[in-house]
């Protein structure tokens, strides 16, 4: 009987700094903990990207692709976002697209070159994804949201996995008084 795929968590979230604007740039960024489990204990890795002119769709595609990326071989991923345009659209629209030629109904698709980049990273994993509201106290939401706004605003990159800032945020929030009844060696959710 062969192992079973290595189970990975992943909590991403998008940014794009002057969505509000038109005529001038708009840096983005993408970031992410990936979790994934070690005899007694969880061990997180962080991730980040930006794009110096973008939209939050785009770096909600790269996010996953990123994430997925960067796994050096097949897992089981459950991967948690708050860009409903990234779950709806793997869960509802690829498998259409794909069955049509990779065709919309209603026009071309956007981001199809981000789309098909991230069907080539799912191909290798089995992939649940899953929506949580952003920016409704969701700790692991919030970082990832701390990791890509960062990204927009330097521009830059982890190039790569990178060990986590994670437990370091957690106790400065909880300094301040939140998520103080978060269990951070839980299972992810």
């Amino acid at each position: 009987m062969a192992d079973p795929l290595p189970l990975v968590y992943v909590h991403a979230d998008e940014s794009c700094l002057g969505n509000q604007f038109r005529g001038r740039a708009r840096p983005g960024g993408a970031g992410g903990l990936v979790e994934f489990g070690r005899p007694g204990a969880w061990e997180r890795r962080d991730y980040w990207i930006s794009e110096p002119d973008t939209t939050n769709n785009r770096m909600a595609l790269r996010s996953a692709i990123e994430a997925l990326a960067h796994l050096t071989r097949p897992c089981r991923v459950r991967f948690v976002s708050d860009s409903q345009y990234l779950v709806k659209g793997v869960s509802e629209w690829l498998p259409g697209w794909k069955r049509r030629g990779w065709k919309r109904k209603g026009g071309p698709i956007e981001n199809l070159d981000l789309w098909k980049r991230l069907d080539r990273e799912l191909e290798r994993h089995e992939v649940a994804f899953s929506w949580v509201r952003g920016h409704a106290g969701h700790p692991r939401n919030e970082y990832a949201n701390d990791l890509a706004t960062g990204a927009a605003e330097r521009q830059d990159a982890s190039q790569g996995l990178v060990p986590s800032g994670f437990g370091p945020w957690l106790a400065e929030q909880r300094a301040a008084g939140r998520y103080l009844d978060f269990d951070e060696d839980g299972e992810p959710a």
